[in-house]
């Protein structure tokens, strides 16, 4: 049941539906076959009918045996239906079936090839065909409107009386049927009745034509069928049984606690399937990397608010115990470590703004050289210009922390890319920190006190803008002395 339903899926069963369809055009050309058959019986009694009026016709001087005889001789057997004179009183006075035996009397052969009704296929198509009739209550070849059901001789007293008179009925020992026709023989006179002419002809070559249609209907039908089968089988798999293992990963993706436990794996198939399956893997590999983010970030944050709240509790603690003096210098600690609290929760609340801005601020042209006041050609990117504003504000400003009015910024286009240097003269950067400058929270200023003033986040701040646009950031240091912020950007 497990691999039934692992083939057999909604899609899969749609796809099958659709492709059954298939089947539709085979089993409209036998239903068709009525409509050819019952024309091919018209057709036939046609011919009947005109054999039995040129005997009548040949006859009209007198009705006798000898001369009927003589031209059912004249024929020659060249007429595959019975021929039977009868005179007035309903007495057969010649008979083509004995005068010239005929293979396609109306005791002719089985309609059916032996060969052919010895396959299973035939022996299935005919049970479902005869089945489907029976369904239909029409087990009986089509009739045409001029068919009645009355015995032969009933057609031949009607002929008699004047009338033409047709019958349709089945053969003796055989799956066929017999058509007759009668006619009256008039006299050329007069016009007088003076006797029938009796046409027969068994139906089973129409009936062998179609039996041979029917069975190259039904190899059609069976040959739709298993196409259907095979397409649909080809489609689950190539369709359904990827989006199967898409599923199924989706399911495996979070833990009971909503965590990431696992991302979509690639795949290289060139179709839709394998760009969904891509785009897949690169959402949950952007979801695992900001999930990353905010635990990071919620770490970081925790971290350096632990310091002044620390300072402001000992602080808290000491003051009843204190004299004047020092309780000011108690509560002036705690008013620098509240502001300095203050400032760690606008620069978070900035640092979390820039990340979510990035996927909703609509980008523009931008050019950089005009955007940072810079006699340089163009070098236009696409960005959000808030966004990079903020971004190249902090750059300048932890520039001119180090070395007021000596800053120098330029722009050029490179390879492909907008390249931005910044450039100060400070005592420069360790090189154990030339990365760390840009984590969440690092400063480093020696000489100064570094968390009065500064937050440790500008320069991320900076980083997550260029980053998100497809940049990157990097610093190195100058000789002899200073150091360098180089942004690069992709070009529009």
């Amino acid at each position: 049941m497990a691999l039934i339903r692992r083939w057999l899926s909604a899609i899969a069963v749609r796809l099958l539906l659709f492709n059954v369809l298939l089947v539709f055009l085979p089993v409209a050309g036998l239903l068709s076959l009525r409509s050819l058959e019952r024309q091919l019986l018209e057709v036939q009694e046609r011919s009947m009918v005109q054999q039995g009026r040129l005997v009548a016709a040949a006859l009209s001087d007198r009705v006798d045996a000898d001369a009927a005889r003589n031209l059912i001789r004249r024929l020659g057997g060249r007429s595959e239906a019975r021929i039977r004179i009868v005179e007035r009183n309903a007495n057969v006075i010649a008979d083509s079936a004995r005068i010239h035996p005929a293979p396609l009397s109306s005791d002719g052969p089985e309609y059916e090839d032996p060969v052919s009704r010895k396959k299973l296929l035939y022996r299935i198509g005919v049970k479902l065909w005869r089945l489907f009739d029976s369904v239909r209550g029409r087990d009986m070849p089509a009739k045409t409107e001029s068919f009645v059901d009355p015995t032969p001789q009933a057609v031949v007293q009607k002929a008699l009386s004047g009338k033409y008179a047709a019958s349709l009925r089945e053969s003796l020992g055989q799956r066929s049927l017999t058509l007759y026709s009668a006619l009256p023989i008039r006299a050329g006179g007069n016009g007088e009745v003076i006797g029938a002419v009796l046409v027969s002809q068994s139906t089973s070559r129409i009936l062998r034509a179609l039996w041979r249609v029917r069975l190259d209907t039904i190899n059609i039908f069976a040959v739709s069928v298993a196409a259907a089968v095979v397409l649909t089988l080809l489609m689950a798999a190539t369709i359904v049984r990827p989006l199967i293992r898409l599923r199924n990963e989706a399911d495996e993706l979070l833990d009971r606690r909503g965590r990431l436990r696992r991302t979509f794996r690639g795949s290289k198939r060139k179709d839709e399937i394998g760009d969904l399956t891509r785009a897949l893997e690169k959402l949950t590999a952007r979801l695992e990397r900001h999930l990353a983010f905010v635990e990071s970030f919620s770490a970081d944050v925790s971290h350096e608010f632990k310091n002044p709240l620390a300072s402001i509790r000992s602080a808290a603690e000491l003051l009843a115990d204190t004299n004047d003096e020092e309780q000011r210098q108690l509560a002036s600690t705690i008013e620098k470590e509240v502001a300095r609290l203050n400032r760690l929760l606008n620069a978070a609340r900035d640092l979390s703004k820039v990340d979510a801005a990035m996927d909703i601020e609509e980008t523009t042209r931008i050019d950089l050289a005009a955007l940072l006041s810079c006699a340089a050609p163009p070098a236009i990117v696409e960005a959000s210009e808030d966004q990079l504003v903020q971004a190249f504000r902090n750059i300048i400003d932890n520039a001119n922390s180090f070395s007021p009015d000596h800053v120098r910024v330029s722009v050029r286009a490179e390879d492909g890319e907008a390249v931005v240097q910044v450039d100060d003269e400070g005592p420069g950067i360790p090189p154990e920190h030339l990365e760390r400058i840009f984590d969440r929270f690092f400063t480093f200023r020696p000489g100064q006190d570094d968390r009065a003033r500064h937050d440790g986040l500008g320069l991320a701040i900076a980083r997550a803008v260029i980053e998100g646009y497809g940049g990157t950031i990097r610093a190195s240091n100058l000789t002899p002395r200073g150091a360098r912020i180089e942004v690069r950007l992709p070009l529009s």
